[in-house]
């Protein structure tokens, strides 16, 4: 499969960022957010050139890029484009992906 450069996010998919962003603001420092976004934008760019390498879901219809212990990212594969259905904080209910 050829490398693909186009990234759609899903509403939920920028939401979920989001609250990650806020909370890390809140917690944590500026140099442990732009070490995570550094990180958040290496591993897309990974699954845009090798999208067929993670595994899917047994969760939902996706496949999941583990970013870190505690936070995934389930995309799925479009004919030109990565299209991102979530990033999800691992501590919560798995059934809260369905």
């Amino acid at each position: 499969m050829k490398n693909i450069s186009k990234v759609i996010w899903s509403a939920e998919a920028v939401e979920n960022l989001e609250k990650i962003i806020a909370y890390l603001e809140a917690n944590w420092t500026e140099k442990e957010i732009r070490k995570f976004v550094k990180k958040l934008e290496k591993q897309i760019t990974v699954i845009k050139k090798q999208p067929l390498s993670f595994p899917k879901s047994q969760l939902i219809e996706a496949r999941k890029s583990v970013l870190s212990k505690h936070t995934t990212i389930f995309y799925k594969v479009c004919e030109d484009a990565i299209f991102i259905v979530t990033i999800f904080d691992n501590r919560q209910n798995p059934e809260n992906l369905k």
